[in-house]
């Protein structure tokens, strides 16, 4: 396999625009799920299904986990022993119920809009890295990480949503983004 050279400020994967527009997507995408998650019975919503995380529930969460853990945390630079073992270990990432689970999305997504909103094409290119991820990689790269671990996550929900004959949420990026530059964002 050939080697990639590392990349640098002038050939980042992401501008900041495009990070934003990116997770706009992201977000507007991962609130249908969740809306969609909300309207089926908590059984229906919570119990294991097999899938990665379990439950509909779960796998939303460990979505939202993917995502503070990224743009909260290791693009920040937040990545000592002591400050991700509490990120970790704290309850409120584990909600038990719908309004936990509405507390918990509202604190990460202010997160993500933090981040983006300061993200500048030298911070989207400045190398970072966390102890179970080894390699070189730059914050872009992180950006994309959290982005394609919630389309997979999302497809196992869609599996499960087929499997009980309930459609799942739009969700192409045409579509949607199409929605999002109508209104403003």
């Amino acid at each position: 396999m050939p080697r990639v050279p590392p990349i640098t400020v002038a050939d980042e994967l992401l501008t900041p625009p495009q990070a934003r527009r990116l997770y706009a997507y992201n977000r507007a995408v991962f609130d249908r799920f969740a809306r969609r998650a909300r309207s089926l019975s908590w059984r229906a919503a919570s119990r294991p299904r097999e899938i990665g995380h379990q439950s509909i529930l779960g796998t939303l969460v460990h979505i939202l986990n993917v995502h503070e853990v990224w743009l909260a945390y290791i693009l920040r630079g937040r990545t000592s022993d002591p400050e991700l073992e509490a990120l970790f270990a704290d309850p409120a990432r584990k909600p038990g119920d719908w309004a936990g689970f509405a507390r918990y999305a509202r604190r990460v997504w202010t997160e993500v809009d933090a981040y983006l909103a300061t993200a500048s094409k030298r911070a989207l290119a400045a190398p970072v890295h966390v102890f179970w991820m080894p390699g070189r990689y730059v914050a872009s790269d992180g950006l994309l990480q959290a982005t394609f671990e919630q389309a997979h996550h999302l497809g196992e929900i869609i599996g499960v949503l087929w499997q009980d004959d309930v459609a799942p949420p739009e969700m192409t990026w045409i579509r949607v983004g199409d929605r999002l530059a109508r209104r403003g964002h």
